[in-house]
């Protein structure tokens, strides 16, 4: 396991470039968040451990991150005063590129970050979006009101709402093999799949943390295989499709809320976590690592 130190920032999210395999960057936050400013930090994973290549600051918290999908350069931050902000890493610069701060659902950064379309529905705060990875224009988002929605940018309306969870809905994803399946964790400690064409009820239902589930990820390598971090400090990795202990590991390496996670795209099965505890890990569970050549 590698482990990467940053006194006095809290983690909050991390993500893997999907360009760059030994990339990363971490969304952190002062004072747990409450007060003070935040820092991008751009890790980079060597044979020996985690480096930092470059840190930015903001004026608020920062509590999410994500890359641009079409330039390894560009990341975008999600700040506590309620802006996002664009960042080059091979900019000299230290601030943003830009800074956008109305709060729409849709932006077109070639334009100058003009707002593209504004999506109502929601009744609670939206704690997470993401693209389809199958369907041009189509999204889903996961909010406090206890409902994943499915939304249609072309015509701007929600394709589909399902009451997922009796409890603020903090995470979704969506499987890289399946257009129809959708994970979500919730304040109720449980994660549910979903199949988007028969939601009366969720094909799995996983119980096993003791607080609320912070972020959850579906592999990349294996259909049915997902990552869940939580605010009881542990990380758990699930196989969906067995219907007697899908629980596969759990991982009890920090020792504060684990907020953010991540599986790399290009190196099978290695994971990456942050926490409240100051640090960013790298690993691959033991449940995902490959037996000894005499168990084959």
């Amino acid at each position: 396991m590698k482990t990467f130190k940053f006194p006095a920032r809290h983690g909050y999210a991390v993500e893997i470039s999907p360009f760059i395999p030994t990339r990363l960057a971490c969304a952190t936050s002062q004072y747990y968040g409450i007060a003070g400013c935040g820092t991008l930090l751009v890790l980079e994973q060597t044979e020996t451990g985690i480096t930092l290549v470059k840190s930015f600051d903001w004026n608020d918290g920062l509590f999410d991150v994500t890359w641009s999908e079409s330039n390894e350069h560009i990341l975008l931050t999600g700040g506590g005063d309620g802006s996002l902000q664009v960042w080059d890493t091979a900019n000299p610069q230290p601030g943003p590129l830009q800074v956008l701060k109305e709060h729409t659902q849709e932006w077109d950064l070639s334009r100058g970050g003009q707002s593209l379309c504004t999506l109502q529905g929601h009744e609670g705060v939206i704690y997470s979006t993401l693209w389809s990875p199958h369907i041009p224009g189509c999204f889903a988002s996961a909010s406090g009101d206890g409902t994943l929605r499915v939304w249609d940018v072309k015509t701007g309306r929600c394709r589909l709402a399902i009451p997922a969870h009796k409890a603020e809905i903090l995470s979704c994803d969506w499987c890289k093999y399946d257009q129809n399946v959708i994970v979500t964790g919730a304040v109720d400690c449980s994660l549910c799949v979903w199949d988007l064409r028969n939601v009366r009820q969720p094909l799995s239902r996983l119980r096993g943390h003791s607080y609320a589930i912070r972020r959850v990820k579906f592999s990349p390598f294996n259909q049915t295989m997902l990552a869940s971090c939580s605010y009881d400090f542990t990380v758990r990795l699930w196989d969906y499709s067995r219907t007697e202990q899908p629980l596969l590991e759990t991982l009890e390496h920090h020792s504060e809320f684990v907020c953010g996670l991540d599986f790399n795209l290009q190196i099978p099965n290695q994971v990456v976590d942050c926490s409240w505890d100051e640090t960013v890990k790298i690993y691959t569970p033991l449940c995902l690592a490959a037996p000894p050549p005499s168990a084959r």
